[in-house]
Formats: structure tokens, sequence, C-alpha cells
């Protein structure tokens, strides 16, 4: 399906809503629901950690007492369910089909959030049919509103679905390590989507280190080359240090703040949920909604 195509069914899924809950600016008085942060993480390749960051973020989060969803929205390659070793019979390929509701594959998760199995295989959303892609993101409006945190796991690298999902975000945390590869990889997300919209929220998680300095070494090296060439500045989010717990937590596919909360690696991603925590529940935030900012940046 070409762009156009996407854009024309994502804005006939606008007016939808606006016939059932009134036009932009009209002065309604009926108070509407308060929708979802959304955080979408992604990665400039592979390897770096970003499933295993979100999923225990995600745990974090359900334990300062927010209502969260995991998205697993890497159509290629999906295995957030496989981490939490959650058995899913329905993924988002069968509500692309039709043949189930987005709220009959939802999963409860190990820490108290709920989980979206994303669908292996399922290429990207470019390919949907116009009515495939009007099905799920109509589905996805619906679950921006039945959730405090609306986290993203997008696939790794800058293919047309994780565009779609980092543009429309309300956040974006892009996972890096210290590795040289990955540090050339998350400058060339950070630019793409730089290029798709204007002001990008972008931070930026530094993981796989020895300590915070070496973390923000890696930041200020990132940094300085988005100010002098792009003329912005991520933020940095924070850090998330090597444990040796973590990948034995990885290969018993479950969380590894759950059973080690007070490690260090633990300690670092709580630091992350508090900060997010503070600007989702902040009273002055206001959100387009995914699905609104997805229909605007497929209009352009």
């Amino acid at each position: 399906m070409s762009v156009a195509d996407q854009a024309a069914a994502l804005r006939g899924l606008v007016e939808q809503y606006e016939q059932s809950n009134g036009p932009r600016g009209a002065g309604m008085t009926r108070a509407q629901p308060r929708l979802a942060q959304t955080l979408a993480i992604t990665s400039g390749k592979g390897g770096v950690g970003k499933t295993t960051v979100t999923v225990n973020l995600a745990v974090q989060l359900a334990r300062l007492g927010r209502r969260v969803v995991l998205l697993d929205a890497d159509l290629g390659t999906a295995n957030a369910d496989v981490m939490c070793n959650v058995n899913a019979r329905s993924t988002l390929a069968h509500v692309v089909a039709g043949q189930r509701e987005l709220e009959d594959i939802i999963v409860d998760a190990p820490g108290g959030f709920r989980l979206v199995p994303g669908a292996s295989g399922l290429a990207n959303m470019a390919n949907l049919s116009a009515h495939e892609h009007d099905r799920l993101n109509a589905q996805m409006r619906r679950l921006e509103s039945s959730c405090d945190v609306l986290l993203i796991d997008t696939g790794a690298g800058v293919g047309p679905n994780v565009l779609s999902f980092c543009v429309a975000a309300e956040r974006l945390l892009v996972v890096t390590t210290p590795e040289p590869t990955s540090i050339t990889d998350a400058y060339a997300v950070i630019k793409t989507i730089n290029a798709q919209t204007s002001h990008p929220d972008i931070r930026l998680l530094v993981n796989m280190v020895e300590n915070e300095a070496e973390a923000r070494a890696v930041f200020a090296r990132i940094n300085g080359v988005c100010q002098r060439f792009l003329g912005l500045s991520p933020n940095y989010a924070g850090h998330v240090v090597t444990d040796a717990k973590v990948s034995r937590a990885v290969r018993q596919r479950r969380p590894f703040v759950l059973d080690t909360p007070n490690t260090k690696a633990s300690v670092c991603v709580l630091s992350l949920a508090h900060r997010l925590d503070r600007h989702a529940m902040d009273p002055r935030r206001q959100s387009a909604g995914l699905i609104k900012k997805m229909a605007s940046w497929l209009r352009h």
C-alpha cells in the first residue's frame, strides 16, 4: 500500500473520530478521555538490548502504580512475549486479519503490565491494505485511552513501520551502547527522525556501560554530532550498567528487575521510570494521540 493510501485510510479514521466526538476546536464541553503517554523505544541496530530495556521499564512503571501497555511493534521479529515467557496464542496478525479484536490478544505479563504480542513476519505497515491499516489503527486508538503509558517496542533501523511509530509517538527513546557501530547507527536514526518531523522529543539511553561516566561520554559524542550537523540536542535519558544478572534473566525469559530489584541495572531502569512517570502524570501535559499524529505525518 502506498503512502498516499495509508494517509487516506488514516484521514478517514480521524474524520470518523471527529464525527463521534466533535471537531477539533469546536468548543465541545464534553470531557475527552486522557490519552496515554506514548513512548517509542527504538535503536539503530539490533543487539543493543532494546527489548530488554523496554520490558523491564514496563515492570518498573507498573510498580509505580501506572497502567502500562507494551506494544510489540517489531513486525518482523517480534519477541517481547518470548522475553516475558508468555504463550501468545494470538498476535497483531490476527487483529489485522479481522480474526481477533485487540482486546482479545492482550495478555498479562510478569510484573503487572499488559502486553500486545507482535506479529513476526508481518513485514511492514506499508504492505497492509487500506482496510487492514484502518482496522489496526482504530483499535490502537482505543488502546490509548485505556492506559497511562503506552510503550512501543519498534524494530531496529529506519524502515517504514519503524518511522511511522517513531514520528507519531509523543516521545522517542533511542537505545545505544558504547560500541562504535551502535553509536553511528543511533545517530542515523536521530538524523532520519529529525528529517521527518519538527521539534522531536528525542532521548538517548546508553545501555551496557560500566558506569555513568562512560554513558555520559557516549552521549557527549552523539550530542556533539547532532548539534553540529542537525542543529538539535537529544536529551540524556540515562544509562543501564552491564550486569551478568541481566543476561541470566534473559536466558530465563524473565524481567531482571523482578528477581534482582536492588542491582545497579535495576536501579538504573527505575530511575528512568521515575523520570517518565513525572511527565506522564503532569496535568499540563497534552497529547494529540498516536493515531492523529500518524495521520498528520502521512499527509505530507
